[in-house]
């Protein structure tokens, strides 16, 4: 099979042709520079991001938790375990006794509280890099990019 990859000789990072092989690299990339600010506080920066999301959301199912990162559950059940073990989420009972409900522990606010200038700092790395328009921007289209694809997701599940 040939691909044709452009600007091969002038660019570090080819264009591939595919979508998902391009917006994984990125996040690979973007993460690596997360992971590095966030080294000091010994946070993930998956955990940073279950964190947040959590400080935003307050109390969500674990499926629901997972539906707002896009996380498959064996993935989001492992890191929910060690972030347990280390005290900075919660689980309490939901209306139901089958449901739990998650949230930030006092340990889990403060652990966010003492990342959160390490988090501006990768924030700020980036606003150099790219200006605060296309960070703002590229937000947007990869928070879009979530909404098609888990909608594009959610009609194929629904017509089998």
């Amino acid at each position: 099979m040939y691909i044709h990859l452009l600007n091969m000789n002038r660019s570090p990072s080819p264009v591939l042709p595919c979508m998902c092989a391009n917006l994984r690299r990125a996040a690979r990339a973007v993460t690596q520079l997360y992971e590095e600010e966030l080294r000091p506080t010994g946070l993930r920066s998956t955990q940073f991001t279950i964190l947040q999301t959590l400080s935003i959301a307050g109390n969500a199912t674990q499926g629901r938790l997972g539906e707002l990162l896009s996380m498959d559950s064996t993935s989001l059940t492992r890191t929910l375990a060690i972030m347990s073990r280390h005290g900075w989420i919660e689980k309490r009972r939901g209306k139901d006794r089958r449901e739990w409900r998650l949230g930030l522990s006092k340990g889990g606010e403060n652990q966010l509280n003492a990342a959160l200038p390490y988090w501006e700092n990768a924030q700020s790395r980036l606003r150099q890099v790219f200006g605060r328009s296309q960070v703002s921007e590229l937000t947007r289209l990869t928070n879009d990019v979530t909404n098609a694809v888990a909608g594009l997701a959610a009609n194929q599940s629904g017509d089998a």
